[in-house]
């Protein structure tokens, strides 16, 4: 289950998507614009996240489910410390993660980009759960 990537962790519903968009927040961590929302949910998972790729800077769909598979990858290998993070202090929260760059990178800085997003949440919840 640790190293899992499961149709409950993604983020899927038009309504959540939507509110998310709308009124939550956002920060650039390169090579990622990341948008999240704390929610209020009896969902399963501690959270769950959309990723993005965009169609103007990646025209064929092949380019961008490549890029895609590298950050679900990445994610899927690095959650367990945002679930940790999240779990101890009793948060939910949703999030869609944003390519940003025009060129494709290499997984390993894809991953540490997904690593700084993760400390990024850490530092985020410390702050929620303070405040």
């Amino acid at each position: 289950m640790l190293y899992t990537f499961t149709k409950e962790e993604r983020l899927c519903n038009f309504h959540l998507i939507d509110n998310l968009f709308e009124e939550g927040n956002s920060f650039v961590k390169y090579p990622f614009r990341v948008v999240y929302s704390f929610i209020e949910s009896e969902q399963v998972f501690p959270a769950q996240v959309l990723v993005s790729v965009s169609k103007k800077r990646f025209k064929r769909a092949n380019k961008r489910n490549f890029i895609r598979r590298k950050i679900k990858e990445a994610y899927r290998l690095n959650k367990h410390k945002l679930y940790h993070i999240l779990d101890k202090n009793e948060i939910k929260l949703v999030f869609a993660i944003i390519y940003l760059p025009t060129e494709i990178l290499s997984y390993a800085e894809i991953e540490a980009g997904i690593e700084k997003v993760i400390n990024q949440f850490y530092k985020l919840t410390v702050l929620k759960s303070n405040g």
